[in-house]
């Protein structure tokens, strides 16, 4: 059957300008980190998919490593956009990403000029796309020079196969030399990219101010710390879990009874605003407008909407800021 996208998609997920320019982002992106490699079945990545763009999620995040195996979700998004989304191309913002690990030899990583281009060429070819919204140099190369890496992201914008530049992992001060060279190419740096949780909050120390000052947006990846922020972990570690695994991003070891304690506390704050723990992670991120967006996995339809309900209810009072910030801090 032919997917027709939902009439209302854009009834209740609010959009935000990204840092001062036209582009407007909503305040929840769908990430493709995981999910959507060949380990998971198609129709399930279909349904998710199509599920996120009637929700309003008009943005989708990808890398060119991004699997498994690398490159898996990238085809696997094409796949999908081909058979059901080319339609509302106009309507979506696809992002991609250049910069770890992708393939054999000296230029499969990093931010080369070489590498960074022939990794864009590679990427559109996977998802089938004429050009990219958004290509980011994903992590700063301390062996090349930012000028090349921030000549790269320029050619690529000139050459019209992307629309504009970004970048992610990038330190305040990375950041801000990043975007006064692009600036001074004439393709100003639209957005960075950086994790971002109760858990994490090092951009508090400098980034957010940077961003404001050069004018470019924010999107959150991680918002959940690897799912530390949801209810998966409330009574231990469960089978099959991220923490139960091998994931390196998340081990059982980091469940401390200290962190075990402030999970529950935050819990139960979450539960007296009506919300589960998750939706409030994201909500908190989301707090001020200072973020533009912040980036959501989902293995399942029913754990996106879930995430997605955190934008009916994005305000905190005073009292409440105050009682997560005794329990939301670095790990």
């Amino acid at each position: 059957m032919s997917y027709v996208a939902a009439p209302t998609r854009y009834d209740t997920m609010p959009y935000r300008r990204c840092g001062r320019s036209g582009l407007r982002l909503p305040a929840l992106s769908l990430g493709l980190w995981h999910n959507f490699g060949d380990d998971r079945g198609i129709e399930v990545q279909r349904s998710v998919l199509l599920r996120a763009f009637d929700l309003g999620v008009t943005h989708f995040d990808l890398a060119n490593n991004y699997g498994p195996p690398a490159g898996a979700a990238e085809v696997n998004f094409g796949r999908v956009f081909a058979g059901d989304l080319r339609r509302y191309r106009d309507e979506i913002v696809v992002s991609t990403k250049a910069g770890y690990h992708m393939w054999p030899g000296p230029y499969g990583e990093w931010g080369s000029r070489k590498g960074m281009l022939a990794s864009l060429d590679q990427s559109l070819g996977r998802t089938g796309l004429e050009y990219v919204d958004v290509f980011y140099s994903h992590r700063p190369d301390p062996d090349t020079p930012l000028e090349e890496t921030m000549g790269a992201l320029d050619t690529a914008v000139r050459q019209g196969k992307a629309l504009y530049a970004g970048v992610s992992n990038y330190s305040p001060e990375q950041t801000r030399e990043a975007a006064r060279i692009l600036r001074g190419l004439g393709t100003p740096l639209l957005i960075h990219q950086p994790s971002y949780s109760m858990f994490n909050r090092w951009v508090e120390d400098g980034l957010l101010d940077t961003l404001d000052e050069v004018g470019a947006g924010s999107i959150a990846y991680s918002p959940l710390s690897q799912g530390l922020l949801t209810d998966r972990y409330l009574d231990g570690v469960p089978e099959g879990s991220r923490a139960a695994g091998s994931s390196p991003f998340l081990t059982a070891d980091r469940l401390t009874p200290a962190v075990m304690g402030r999970i529950r506390a935050l819990n139960a704050i979450a539960g007296r605003r009506g919300q589960t723990l998750a939706q409030m992670a994201l909500a908190w991120v989301l707090r001020g407008g200072r973020v533009t967006s912040a980036v959501i996995g989902a293995s399942s339809v029913a754990q996106l909407e879930d995430s997605v309900a955190a934008v009916g209810h994005l305000d905190f009072t005073d009292e409440e800021l105050a009682e997560i910030d005794r329990h939301a801090r670095a790990d």
